[in-house]
Order: structure tokens, then sequence, then C-alpha cells
């Protein structure tokens, strides 16, 4: 399954542009204009799944700094400082990683 039979391309386009430069990616607004916090929980958990790419059932700190790519390819790696405050952001039970629960609450806040 790949993240635009969720979400719309154009969406994600217009997302990932949006934080091109080093230090702009704001998750919030990200979620907002690509669509996912508009999304069903369910939606929220498959996203949750492509964006895990090892199938560990969280998202690691390393696959954070690549979080952009897994919806562009083309798409600029995060800077430790933006992937710090991602992981922090959703991160509730502070084991330095991102589970589904964490991530659905994250999208939808």
């Amino acid at each position: 399954m790949s993240l635009t039979s969720i979400l719309s391309a154009d969406a994600i386009d217009s997302a990932i542009k949006d934080c091109q430069a080093p230090e702009s990616f704001n998750h919030k607004k990200f979620f907002q204009m690509c669509g996912l916090a508009k999304k069903s929980p369910q939606d929220i958990r498959t996203v949750f799944g492509i964006l895990d790419n090892d199938g560990s059932g969280f998202i690691e700190e390393e696959e954070l700094k690549f979080f952009l790519q897994r919806f562009s390819p083309g798409a600029r790696v995060l800077t430790d400082k933006e992937t710090k405050s991602l992981l922090s952001a959703a991160d509730d039970d502070n084991d330095g990683k991102i589970g589904a629960d964490e991530f659905q609450l994250m999208v939808l806040s």
C-alpha cells in the first residue's frame, strides 16, 4: 500500500514543498496540509504502518529522519533538531520511539 492510496498526491506535494527549507518542518501544519489530520483513525494507523519502515511496530528516531521521504522519495531528510522535535511531540511514554496510538494522538491533536 502507498500513501497516495490514502492521501492525494497533490496534497502531499504541497505539504512537502511547504517545508523544503531546513528547520521549516512543523508536524501539525504538515498533517493538515497533506490531509492526514482529516482521515479516520484506521487510515492514520495504515499510514503509521507505512512509516514504520522496519515493521517493528514503532517509528524510531532513525526512521523519523526520513519521515518526509516516506511521503515523497525526493523530499529532504529532517534535521536532527526537527527529528527530535517530532519525536518529543509524540513520544508520550518517553521510550524513545513512537507507537501507533502515540502517532494517532499526534496527528489528531
